[in-house]
């Protein structure tokens, strides 16, 4: 199943939805960081909402970011994406293990903590990004998503995030999905989406029976007559490349660039995000040193 997010409206204009399907996104997260389960959960949750809510701006060149600070043995998760959806991310302690509420049922909450912060930077190309933090609510990412969309942009939301991990540890399947109610919706509809969330059960056990972003939000919308509006492909995605990595070092400043070249060792820069590596030697910091001086051209 490709990865990808299905954006839907009903047609009574009273609720809007987003899904994602994010396995492979995850599954990719998994290898970079090399995650063992409980991370790989708790971390796939916030590329999955993060994919979501990036889409859902619809602002070009915009971007999202979340970051999660908890307090738990997980420390901090950060995930970004653009405003296709295309996301990365990053976790402070990959290797945490196992955590269980019962046999079988990863505890994302515990591993993650509750005494902390959920953050949402939003770029939206203007001069400031909008920032805003709420309290976590539980740690297990999807309610923390809700209760940020209740307290900060005041939107009536249910999120629902799942990524199930098979015994060899990869990624079997990975996703979720937003719903909110536009304004105006009457006090039934709300009775609608609740009942049709309970039906449908937990979002893992949907994406088990192989169910696609569409079909999951079907499932949870079935009461209602459901407009798609569309399917965009997403991907685990990185923008870093050799030439922010090198606008990174100047920004180093010339002290600390002069230290480098003086102690004559080779630089090896890894990105957060992924696993590339970037490899630099003292002639080349040198080169970038020198650049400084460089008077501008007129």
């Amino acid at each position: 199943m490709k990865d990808e997010i299905v954006r839907a409206m009903s047609r009574d204009g009273f609720v809007k939805a987003v899904a994602v399907s994010s396995t492979q996104i995850v599954e990719r997260a998994r290898q970079i960081h090399k995650t063992l389960p409980t991370a790989t959960a708790a971390l796939g949750r916030l590329l999955s909402a993060a994919s979501m809510m990036g889409n859902m701006q619809k602002v070009e060149n915009g971007s999202i970011t979340l970051k999660v600070q908890g307090g738990g043995p997980l420390g901090t998760l950060l995930a970004v994406s653009d405003s296709t959806g295309n996301v990365r991310g990053w976790i402070e302690n990959p290797q945490i293990s196992l955590l269980e509420k019962y046999r079988g049922k990863l505890d994302v909450g515990a591993a993650v903590g509750m005494d902390g912060m959920l953050t949402v930077i939003r770029d939206l190309r203007m001069k400031e990004p909008y920032v805003g933090s709420v309290e976590l609510a539980s740690g297990e990412i999807a309610e923390d998503i809700t209760t940020y969309f209740a307290q900060s942009e005041q939107i009536p939301t249910a999120c629902a995030l799942g990524v199930l991990v098979g015994v060899d540890q990869s990624v079997q399947a990975s996703g979720g999905y937003i719903v909110q109610l536009l304004p105006g919706a009457p006090d039934d509809v709300i009775d609608k989406i609740e009942a049709g969330i309970e039906k449908a059960g937990a979002v893992t056990k949907m994406l088990s029976a192989d169910m696609d972003a569409e079909t999951v939000l079907k499932t949870v919308l079935s009461e209602f007559d459901l407009e798609i509006l569309e399917h965009t492909p997403v991907e685990y995605r990185c923008y870093c490349s050799r030439e922010r990595v090198s606008q990174m070092l100047v920004s180093l400043g010339r002290e600390e660039l002069a230290d480098i070249v003086q102690k004559g060792e080779d630089l090896h820069i890894d990105c957060q995000f992924c696993d590339v590596v970037y490899d630099y030697t003292p002639q080349q910091v040198q080169s970038i040193l020198d650049s400084l001086d460089e008077p501008d051209e007129a």
